[in-house]
């Protein structure tokens, strides 16, 4: 099995809508635990398997075969990532070649634009675990958050949660952080802690920007040890992948898995 970051029990710091904006400013204050980012990023980097499984292995390209889906798998399963992140309608090709492998199926739902209804959110959330999915991969409702929508935007992150872990599965929240101003990334990473996310993740990579290590860092500045860090869009290198663990990464999302690793020294 891949690696997973240790995180809190899903619903323990869920709190009442009611009190929302007052509970997220007085969480921003509050001592959110250490993560040892460089230890964890020394030890991922360590060895070629370490680091593989840190990697959610992705293809999320529209135009992405069956072909390439199946060599998605084999490659996830010969090199041992995280998971192989594919959109919704692979989700079931994926699970019939990772069946016992050991190797989970992780999925996109509401991607790339988070404007999907919380409703139609939790549909796919349910039907795609029903599926095989694994870990789910969402984007945060952006414009809500940015028109001070706080506590609907809570609502519907926590009812996806909800569904996730009911079945066993992780949620990643995508706060697409380019499109973001440093108060709202602060604010949107709190959002999803309370609301039950076992991971911040950076961005969709259809946007006009990816992962920055200050974005890495300011994202695990508010997690501490409460949720993991994903860091996703245009990691393309061992050198990449270094500077983003070292921020805080705890996760990293590629579709240039196979020649990270084999930097590394995998063949």
């Amino acid at each position: 099995m891949a690696t997973q970051f240790p995180v809190t029990e899903p619903h323990a710091h869920l709190s009442p809508a009611s009190t929302f904006d007052t509970d997220i400013d007085a969480d921003l204050d509050v001592d959110n635990g250490f993560f040892d980012a460089a230890g964890f990023a020394a030890n991922a980097l360590s060895d070629w398997r370490k680091l593989a499984a840190v990697i959610d292995h992705t293809l999320l390209k529209p135009e992405a075969t069956r072909t390439q889906v199946e060599n998605l798998c084999d490659e996830a399963v010969r090199y041992r990532f995280a998971c192989a992140m594919v959109n919704p309608v692979w989700v079931p090709v994926a699970a019939n070649l990772l069946s016992g492998t050991g190797i989970p199926v992780g999925v996109v739902i509401g991607f790339p634009l988070g404007a999907t209804l919380g409703s139609t959110l939790r549909h796919e959330a349910e039907s795609l675990v029903k599926l095989g999915a694994k870990e789910l991969d969402m984007v945060l409702s952006i414009g809500q958050l940015k028109s001070g929508e706080h506590a609907a935007v809570e609502r519907t992150i926590r009812g996806v949660a909800q569904v996730a872990h009911h079945h066993g599965a992780l949620l990643k929240v995508i706060l697409e952080t380019c499109l973001l101003t440093v108060e709202e990334k602060l604010r949107a990473s709190e959002i999803a802690i309370q609301a039950g996310t076992d991971f911040l993740k950076t961005s969709t990579g259809f946007s006009s920007g990816g992962a920055t290590a200050a974005d890495v860092a300011l994202l695990r500045g508010v997690a501490g040890t409460r949720s993991g860090v994903k860091a996703s869009g245009g990691i393309r290198t061992l050198a990449d992948a270094r500077t983003m663990l070292e921020a805080g990464a705890c996760r990293l999302g590629a579709s240039a898995s196979v020649a990270m690793v084999r930097e590394l020294g995998a063949e």
